[in-house]
């Protein structure tokens, strides 16, 4: 399945919020067709977009939409939200990129949490762009994939969009099972 939204969304004081279901035995690759672009508005640079993924016993859930590009000023946060059964398996993955060409002003904020039968299992947040912790003139990144896998086959060698581990690559591998890959670099490789 894939998502289509506007042009131009989020706009500064949109908050979006979707709610996927995948039944017990079901299947659902989510994707979206083209990158989510948020801007500022005129009232504040501020939108957030809320994900909620309910995966029932022995589905399977992969959501990979496009990057979301956070332009001008704009200040986007994004909260995912996994529920799953033991059985289930999920693959998310979430590209962000800060600017446009030759923009830097953006910030963004992702959270991700997953509970495994009523249980958490990952509790996890980053930032990027202007007042972010980690983006000062030795290293600010301006670009992050991560890549979550849960009950597949591919938790434990996986790979950025491909690419080899290196040093601006961090794998965790999580307690119960699965893992969480982020990369984090100037511009989002090609896939």
């Amino acid at each position: 399945m894939h998502l289509i939204g506007t042009a131009q969304t989020p706009l500064g004081g949109d908050e979006i919020c979707v709610d996927v279901r995948v039944e017990a035995g079901a299947r659902l690759v989510l994707r979206s067709v083209a990158a989510t672009v948020a801007l500022p508005s005129r009232e504040t640079d501020l939108s957030s977009a809320s994900w909620t993924f309910d995966v029932a016993d022995g589905a399977s859930l992969v959501f990979d939409p496009q990057p979301t590009i956070v332009a001008s000023t704009a200040d986007h946060r994004t909260v995912t939200r996994v529920v799953m059964a033991r059985s289930a398996s999920v693959v998310v993955r979430e590209r962000v990129r800060i600017g446009r060409s030759n923009e830097s002003a953006g910030r963004w904020s992702g959270a991700l949490n997953v509970d495994v039968e009523g249980r958490p299992r990952l509790r996890h947040r980053l930032e990027l762009g202007r007042g972010a912790a980690g983006h000062d003139v030795l290293f600010a990144p301006s670009a992050l994939v991560s890549t979550l896998h849960i009950g597949d086959d591919e938790a434990d060698t996986v790979t950025v969009d491909g690419h080899r581990l290196d040093r601006t690559t961090v794998r965790l591998p999580l307690a119960g099972g699965g893992s969480l890959c982020t990369w984090l670099g100037g511009e989002l490789p090609s896939s």
